[in-house]
């Protein structure tokens, strides 16, 4: 619970009894590599701070093609925002990449953290200030940047968390095929070679 208590302290300092009580309003989850934390068109919804492992986030096409919006690994937080602030639906599938263990806290649970620790309110639009960059960044990617581009934006991103997400996963990220994918990663290799 270390690594939650650091995210919100960066943001905003918390005393001892405040720390307290978000650990009473929230929960430790662990999940199974394949086990869904959200299903598509559910209810159930969280807010989640990422303990260890890793998330796909994804929806599920009516021709069961699955689209992979965002990847999720330790000290990041998740959650689908509409369907838990708005009590809708859930819009997308989340589910464990590996091994993972999670804190989750319900909507009813937050509306009490922010009644009695009016200062999350500050933490919580740092979030969603966060998310919205995210999620704006990736919209412009994928419309101005190439499958390359976007390849190698993720690698340097993420270069020590690549074991955690295979290529089938991967190519749907980027929105190419698990073919194209490998010839880009080929491509990648050769240049390396030819750099040393």
């Amino acid at each position: 619970m270390d690594l939650l208590r650091k995210s919100i302290e960066r943001v905003t300092p918390l005393t001892n009894e405040e720390w307290k009580l978000i650990v009473e309003k929230s929960k430790r989850i662990q999940l199974k590599k394949g086990e869904f934390l959200q299903t598509q068109h559910s209810f159930v919804v969280y807010e989640c701070f990422v303990l260890t492992g890793s998330f796909k986030t994804y929806i599920m096409g009516e021709n069961g093609t699955e689209t992979v919006i965002f990847f999720t690994f330790g000290n990041e937080w998740i959650c689908d925002l509409n369907a838990f602030y708005h009590k809708k639906q859930a819009s997308y599938n989340i589910r464990a990449l590996e091994d993972s263990e999670l804190v989750v806290v319900t909507k009813p649970a937050k509306d009490v953290l922010f009644s009695k620790i009016p200062k999350l309110v500050n933490f919580h639009i740092h979030m969603i200030e966060k998310a919205n960059i995210v999620l704006q960044q990736r919209v412009l990617d994928l419309m101005n940047k190439t499958s390359k581009e976007r390849y190698v934006d993720f690698i340097e991103k993420n270069s020590g968390r690549l074991q955690k997400v295979n290529n089938k996963n991967l190519s749907s990220y980027l929105g190419i095929s698990q073919e194209f994918l490998s010839k880009i990663k080929r491509e990648g290799e050769v240049y390396n070679e030819k750099a040393r």
